[in-house]
């Protein structure tokens, strides 16, 4: 008789094994959905995620004659005591050009916050295309109760969206931030980073 069980104990564990490493494959996949979701959108500037660029890169980026327009967009989340707003709201370039642009934000509660800026670019095909040197949305921002800063996006507009058909004729561009509160932003808020508020100027093409 024992000898005639061994084989499904055999079967048994086998089968165990099999299930307990799918579920634990399944549970990794869920882990890292998130972070490979992110890489993915940027690297194709899917659902409008614009791209980053080192400086080295955007150095070797030659401005067009092809005027372009970028709209400014600044929004809070419910429940951030925060006032957040662009200083301009459009602002006219070339394609290829590096230009510079400047968002406020204040503090109007009475306690320190963190905030956590998420964003965007509409039409969605343009986010392949639009390319930051710099940003306060590369790190969280601390502001203490009251502090009100302003905050430097550098960007640029690839010459390749001149090839893309379904971008070639887009004339404007809406770049969309929204602050959200950080989570842990009630503790010392430990990692945040302060805002730059004077960044060098970026030297003309």
């Amino acid at each position: 008789m024992s000898a005639a069980v061994q084989p499904d104990s055999r079967r048994n564990r086998k089968v165990a094994i099999m299930v307990g490493s799918i579920a634990l494959a399944m549970l990794g996949l869920g882990y890292a959905s998130v972070p490979l979701y992110r890489m993915f959108c940027q690297a194709t500037g899917f659902n409008g995620t614009t791209q980053r660029a080192t400086a080295a890169q955007a150095a070797g980026v030659k401005a067009t004659a092809r005027p372009i327009t970028i709209r400014f967009d600044a929004n809070v989340a419910p429940g951030l005591a925060w006032k957040f707003a662009p200083e301009q709201v459009t602002q006219d370039g070339r394609i290829g050009e590096r230009k510079m642009a400047f968002f406020t934000a204040k503090n109007t509660s009475n306690r320190p916050i963190i905030g956590r800026a998420v964003f965007n670019v509409t039409p969605e095909q343009t986010g392949a295309y639009f390319h930051k040197i710099q940003c306060f949305c590369f790190n969280e921002q601390k502001l203490m109760p009251g502090q009100e800063v302003r905050m430097p996006v550098i960007y640029y507009v690839d010459p390749a969206m001149l090839q893309d058909d379904n971008a070639k004729d887009i004339g404007e561009i809406t770049l969309s931030y929204t602050f959200l509160e950080a989570a842990g932003t009630s503790a010392a808020g430990a990692g945040a980073q302060p805002p730059a508020q004077k960044p060098a100027e970026p030297r003309a093409k």
